[in-house]
C-alpha cells in the first residue's frame, strides 16, 4: 500500500498511471509501507 508524503493519505487508485498524484492535496510523491518483522535465516 502506498501513502502521499505531504498528507500521508493512503493511495486507493493504481500507483502505474503516469501524471499519478493525491487526491487530497494534489502531491506526487508516495512512498511504500513497509512491515518491520525480522527474517531469520539458516547459515549453511
Amino acid at each position: 500500500m502506498y501513502h502521499c508524503i505531504k498528507c500521508g493519505s493512503p493511495i486507493t487508485s493504481t500507483i502505474h498511471v503516469m501524471g499519478f498524484q493525491c487526491e487530497k492535496c494534489g502531491c506526487k510523491i508516495f512512498y511504500k509501507e513497509r512491515v518491520s518483522t525480522k527474517k531469520i535465516l539458516q547459515a549453511e
